[in-house]
């Protein structure tokens, strides 16, 4: 399994709204080591969402720098980073994004069928990923057939099934109720712990930020403050 250091150097990120300039990011300055989970908190519109579709290939700076592993973003064009994000970048949403009428097994293949690959080894890494998030023996289910959390689940193992360099969520737990979402965070602290996947998350639940090794806020497109969660750090030292 692959990970990779993010680092975000001086980054603008500017809107415009008909002649009028709307800062979003600015200056913003993070280094996230390769195999770090961090937590992203601040007010709504203090550039959090802004920042993850940054680093995942989203959308590009203003002014500055964005580097995942070897990649700097800002240099690449659309067709590039598109490529790009296919295979090194898994998205996590609140919302979780399947095809009704696909199984769950149909919904993870679905990022793979952009790559030239044996129709033998995509059901096997759909297989794996499903298994790794506990639904092993939901591969037939369709999304009607299973709970949020399960759903969410099939979106994790669809976001890991090309083992990409880095997981971004925004707000993977916003959406679920409190014992699913510490399942889910549970899944996020094995892929981190136990898979060595770098972890990006927005969100605004401190419990949920507490499961991270890092809590970075934002206000006003800048970094206001981190925290080191010493429990989480210690844990993954041990793993």
């Amino acid at each position: 399994m692959s990970s990779a250091e993010i680092e975000v150097s001086q980054v603008r990120k500017v809107y415009y709204k008909d002649r009028l300039e709307i800062p979003v990011l600015d200056g913003l300055n993070l280094k996230i080591a390769a195999g770090e989970f961090v937590a992203l908190m601040g007010p709504s519109g203090s550039g959090k969402s802004t920042l993850l579709h940054l680093v995942g290939g989203l959308d590009t700076p203003t002014g500055g720098s964005v580097r995942v592993g070897d990649a700097y973003l800002e240099s690449m064009t659309e067709r590039e980073r598109t490529a790009w994000r296919s295979r090194h970048i898994g998205f996590i949403f609140q919302m979780y994004h399947l095809v009704p009428v696909l199984t769950a097994a149909q919904n993870v293949e679905l990022p793979l069928l952009l790559f030239k690959m044996a129709a033998n080894e995509r059901k096997e890494r759909v297989k794996t990923a499903l298994t790794i998030v506990g639904l092993g023996d939901r591969m037939d289910h369709r999304p009607n057939q299973l709970s949020g959390g399960q759903e969410q689940r099939v979106a994790i193992a669809r976001a890991i099934v090309t083992d990409p360099d880095a997981i971004l969520a925004d707000e993977p737990t916003g959406d679920l109720d409190a014992k699913t979402s510490d399942e889910i965070l549970d899944l996020l602290n094995l892929l981190n712990s136990e898979f060595g996947k770098s972890i990006l998350m927005v969100t605004h639940d401190p419990k949920a930020a507490s499961r991270s090794n890092r809590i970075v806020h934002l206000e006003k497109g800048l970094l206001e403050r981190e925290e080191i969660n010493p429990v989480t750090v210690r844990e993954s030292a041990v793993a």
